[in-house]
């Protein structure tokens, strides 16, 4: 018969513990699910039982990650709990405790902003550092709503004085035209997932305001041509489905006391298949200049539902000649 293993995690209170576990144990049960363990609440701690040590080991790991954000003052939500048993089990519970220390001075809804993978993390530290940072990489690793995040602090710090949010309106052609109302109305469906990233970091109120003395700009690529943005923080989403001639346009606005964020995904581009895309392009062409820094995620940056992070892998892992030829829109993360 298998020797039962336990490992004790000290606690500082029973108010601690019940914050761990989540109202009703829903973050417990979240661990519970994960793991072939069971956890025993004691007087000096928690005890944690089954047969497998490197589970129990696994377990106590991301108990302690999540007990020290608790004792620092962070709220803890399902989500949290679930990206400390991902790290847990892949090892890297220290370095996603070293991106989470970073935060950015913008709460949302669910809090203080921060970064929660060490590829997010260097992805801010680049923004902090360069005037103009790329951000590539699949969707769900937080590529815009992090670069909206800079911008918001940026603005709200006095370091800019507006905030420009642009997309490419890929369909402005034939499908477009089909849309009901005035260019306005056609475009909207295309900008409202910057909107949506925008609502999650101010009020309402606060928005419209700023929306209306034109401090905070959505709009279409297009409108960018012929202007010289100067003090302000410039987003280009879903930059896989600009042209060649689109990125050149948008990067060459870029004026005085600016910075850019250009975000997008290699793979999803929905540009016709004899038209290259801009962000692809600007890999090669920008890569040696220096200001400029490639920021490169992975499935393992990717903070949405967990099935994601398996759906990524999955479809990388298909080989190159088996791939559909038909091409889809990222969404913008969350």
């Amino acid at each position: 018969m298998r020797k039962r293993e336990s490992l004790k995690v000290p606690m500082q209170s029973n108010a601690e513990a019940q914050t761990l576990f989540g109202q009703g144990d829903v973050f417990l049960k979240i661990v519970e699910d994960n793991f072939n363990i069971r956890v025993i609440q004691k007087s000096d701690g928690l005890e944690i039982l089954g047969d497998n040590l490197d589970e129990i080991h696994q377990v106590a790991k991301a108990f302690e990650s999540l007990l020290n954000r608790i004792r620092s003052g962070q709220r803890i939500n399902a989500n949290d709990v679930k990206y400390a048993i991902r790290a847990s089990k892949h090892n890297r519970i220290d370095q996603m405790d070293e991106a989470m220390s970073e935060s950015i001075p913008v709460f949302s809804k669910r809090g203080v902003v921060r970064p929660k993978t060490p590829g997010q993390k260097r992805y801010i530290e680049a923004i902090k550092t360069n005037d103009l940072v790329f951000g590539i990489g699949p969707a769900g690793t937080g590529k815009t709503y992090l670069a909206m995040a800079m911008a918001v602090a940026a603005l709200k710090s006095a370091q800019v004085s507006r905030i420009i949010l642009t997309r490419p309106a890929v369909e402005a052609g034939e499908k477009l035209g089909f849309l009901p109302g005035d260019i306005a109305a056609k475009i909207d469906p295309y900008l409202r997932p910057l909107y949506d990233a925008l609502y999650d970091m101010m009020s309402p109120e606060a928005l419209e305001r700023y929306i209306e003395r034109n401090v905070i700009e959505v709009a279409p690529i297009a409108f960018m041509r012929g202007r010289t943005l100067n003090n302000s923080f410039v987003v280009l989403d879903e930059a896989q489905n600009a042209t060649i001639e689109q990125m050149k346009m948008f990067l060459t606005r870029l004026g005085f006391d600016s910075k850019a964020v250009v975000t997008g995904d290699i793979t999803q581009t929905d540009l016709p298949t004899n038209r290259v895309s801009g962000l692809a392009d600007a890999q090669f062409v920008l890569s040696d200049i220096k200001g400029i820094e490639f920021i490169y995620f992975s499935s393992e940056d990717v903070v949405r539902h967990e099935l994601v992070q398996q759906v990524i892998e999955a479809y990388e892992r298909r080989p190159n000649d088996s791939r559909d030829t038909g091409k889809s829109s990222e969404e913008s993360e969350p």
